[in-house]
């Protein structure tokens, strides 16, 4: 440099060119434009919204199960049990003819005259058609779940889904104008939202033990490796296919159906955006290279596009964060984290540990720890007590799932999630694909409810029972 003055203008280049990746870095959320991303926007309302919907009472919830499978079936008994007084299994489908025809064996040795569908694709929409159906249950791979419950809302059902409800915000939106159209439920079926720890912990928020919340730390952290190369495991390896095609957290739903009910997302909170990334992919691709020979996937030599790990982050309206990890492939033990922190109290799962502000630094000793579970025990665990342990289904959350859906119809109550809580939580999956695509940029969230989140409303689970 020949004087003082370019020397200056070097280091004023270097400062702004500074200052500009500082603001990048900082950036707002991702909002994209309507032309390249119009499922960001939330379109014109076809009817009316369905927050709190009630309908005439149902004294006998007549009941249709597609997908007979591994959940399927569990469903299926589940209901089942709820027979004569509160609800009846009229009808199974199932692509697999044996599945279908076991679970109409199996209800027919209980007194209950169900019908079987199979033997073609599309069988499902003839047994949705049917007159004696009020309630139709989704259990069936994630791909068919929107199409199955738009057809049968449209045919005057009430649904509820498996998780995930939706894969795509196309999808999410699609749920939400069926359901407001048509003025029926749409439900996800999260069974952790009902397990005993969970709701626990939503009674001592509720009450009043946590104080301010302030952040929360969730998690789906299951080995089903195996379970996806194997043969016998899902069908046509549906769920293989998805974590080739697909990075991003795909199934969050279990860690933040119960967090989002802690922090009261949709009922004075929402989420905002989303930061998500993803490690290197290695287990899934090792472990089809020890496949044998005649496996359909042992010469696979495409691109397995999920990470080992996906972590993400999500910002609500409140300022609260939540960390948010999906691992279906590594040998760690099974994990939903279930961390919740407050101003007066902090909870871990995996074990279960809770602390208090005014009780010392550490975990409470399992005296006091179990002084604080039986006095804040949500009373619907004490209710059901004896048919949870008759019919169980991890670890009784599965019953009581199914219990308040078909109490709910009974009594011509909202149910306890709508379908304004399917798509919020169900559109991290595209939200988070759509980060790690951009970088681990961050991404707004689409407001499925047009704005009445800011409602306070109490959820239902909580009103007496």
């Amino acid at each position: 440099m020949n004087s003082g003055k370019e020397r200056r203008s070097f280091i004023k280049k270097g400062l702004l060119g500074g200052m500009g990746l500082y603001s990048l870095s900082n950036q707002n959320p991702i909002i994209p434009d309507g032309t390249n991303y119009p499922e960001f926007n939330a379109p014109p309302a076809t009817g009316k919204s369905v927050i709190d919907l009630k309908v005439a009472p149902i004294k006998q919830v007549k009941v249709a199960v597609i997908g007979a499978g591994a959940r399927g079936s569990g469903h299926v008994k589940q209901f089942a049990a709820l027979f004569p007084d509160k609800a009846k299994v009229t009808a199974v489908c199932d692509i697999m003819p044996e599945r279908a025809e076991k679970s109409v064996s199996d209800l027919k040795a209980k007194g209950q005259d169900a019908v079987a569908y199979s033997g073609k694709v599309d069988a499902w929409k003839e047994m949705v058609k049917r007159d004696d159906i009020d309630l139709v249950v989704i259990a069936t791979p994630w791909r068919d779940h929107v199409p199955m419950a738009v057809y049968a809302m449209k045919q005057g059902k009430h649904v509820v889904i498996e998780v995930p409800a939706a894969l795509t915000l196309d999808e999410c939106w699609q749920l939400v104008n069926t359901a407001e159209a048509t003025q029926r439920n749409c439900m996800m079926m999260e069974n952790v939202c009902y397990g005993d720890e969970e709701l626990w912990l939503l009674n001592m928020v509720q009450q009043g033990v946590f104080g301010t919340l302030t952040y929360a730390e969730a998690a789906y952290i299951h080995n089903l490796l195996d379970y996806m190369l194997s043969t016998k495991g899902y069908y046509e390896f549906w769920r293989l296919k998805e974590n080739i095609a697909h990075d991003g957290n795909l199934y969050p739903m279990h860690g933040l159906g119960p967090v989002a009910q802690y922090l009261e997302i949709l009922r004075g909170d929402r989420f905002e955006s989303i930061v998500s990334m993803s490690s290197l992919e290695a287990s899934l691709s090792e472990g089809m290279k020890k496949l044998p020979a005649d496996h359909p996937y042992a010469n696979f030599n495409g691109r397995i596009k999920h990470g080992d790990m996906n972590t993400s982050m999500i910002k609500t309206n409140k300022g609260r964060m939540i960390t948010l990890k999906h691992d279906i492939v590594t040998p760690r033990p099974y994990d939903r984290i279930n961390a919740l922190a407050g101003t007066h109290a902090f909870h871990q799962g995996y074990p279960s540990r809770l602390s208090i502000l005014d009780k010392g630094h550490d975990f409470l000793k399992e005296a006091d720890y179990n002084e604080y579970k039986s006095k804040y025990k949500h009373p619907i665990w004490n209710k059901l007590k004896k048919e949870i342990e008759v019919n169980g289904g991890h670890g009784g959350m599965d019953f009581v799932l199914i219990y308040r859906i078909v109490d709910a119809l009974n009594n011509g109550r909202p149910m306890d999630m709508d379908v304004y809580d399917a798509a919020t939580w169900s559109s991290v999956i595209p939200l988070s694909e759509l980060s790690v695509t951009k970088g681990s940029a961050p991404v707004k969230f689409p407001d499925f409810t047009r704005g009445r989140w800011k409602e306070k409303r109490e959820l239902g689970i909580m009103k007496p029972l």
